[in-house]
């Protein structure tokens, strides 16, 4: 009969075949969408792969290529601040992202730029959200956004993210077609709601609690890192007796794994749930109606 360290053991090798291989479909399916669907139609979708596109557009240089090249700089920048694992994982998804925009030999599938846009946006959202879910990311303006956040916090991440994608679009305006740019916010608003979709279904919101020994650590985490406030409870153990704080946090749909890879790092022996949330009102989320 096999020991528990070997039980974890292999629990830990499963996760870790089962994330890289999301993470891995995760770069075909979203590669996919630019040669198909997105590059053909000229439509820049945001972030540094829109950059690259405008770029392409331009001088006719690879997607992939250019956006590798445009996001290795903040790899080595933001390195100390993503941790060794997340970092490789990452790097990798990028690296894999990239090539799978410039090699899979995928011809134009329409030349109609709103098919283009709402398959592509599909496609590429589907593929991101499988990247995330695998424990990854593929840099980018996200990472962009949170070095930027982290010398001027006057402003959340979010609003920079929007800044971003806005220059992109605004780029985009002027060197391909208005017609082009308005394209791309249709590719965008698709892709971010298959984002949300393949990383927590359908609920505008998730509620986070999470009882642990080390609320201090992960609250200031969650305030630096996803830029979204908390609210520690005293609790006690029913069975032990002890002593435990509760960490409540409301976060949307796409912070979720990043909460739970905080959890994780802080303290592994947490004990953590997430529910779903019908409304949130308040700063960061709805506004308060009548």
């Amino acid at each position: 009969m096999p020991s528990l360290s070997n039980r974890l053991s292999d629990l830990r090798k499963s996760e870790y075949v089962s994330s890289y291989t999301m993470m891995l479909l995760g770069c075909l399916i979203g590669g996919v969408a630019y040669p198909a669907f997105l590059v053909p139609n000229n439509i820049a979708p945001g972030g540094l792969t829109g950059v690259a596109t405008i770029i392409n557009y331009l001088f006719g240089l690879p997607v992939g290529t250019v956006s590798l090249l445009m996001n290795l700089p903040l790899f080595l920048a933001g390195y100390k601040t993503m941790g060794r694992t997340f970092f490789l994982r990452s790097l990798i998804a990028t690296v894999a992202f990239s090539l799978c925009i410039d090699l899979i030999p995928l011809p134009p599938v329409t030349d109609d730029m709103l098919l283009g846009s709402i398959f592509g946006g599909l496609l590429l959202g589907i593929g991101l959200g499988l990247i995330l879910r695998g424990g990854a990311t593929t840099g980018g303006t996200d990472m962009l956004a949170r070095m930027v956040h982290k010398h001027l916090s006057f402003i959340s991440v979010g609003a920079y993210l929007f800044l971003f994608d806005f220059l992109v679009i605004v780029s985009a305006a002027f060197t391909m077609t208005p017609e082009a740019a308005l394209y791309a916010l249709i590719c965008i608003a698709i892709s971010s709601k298959a984002v949300d979709l393949v990383m927590a279904g359908f609920g505008t919101a998730k509620a986070c609690f999470v009882v642990t020994n080390h609320a201090d650590a992960i609250a200031k985490r969650v305030l630096t890192d996803i830029d979204r406030g908390a609210t520690l409870l005293d609790g006690t153990g029913a069975y032990s007796g002890s002593h435990k704080n509760i960490l409540i946090c409301v976060v949307s749909n796409r912070e979720t794994a990043h909460l739970k890879r905080i959890v994780k790092q802080e303290d592994p022996g947490a004990f953590m749930f997430v529910t779903d949330t019908h409304e949130t009102l308040g700063e960061g989320f709805g506004a308060w109606g009548e």
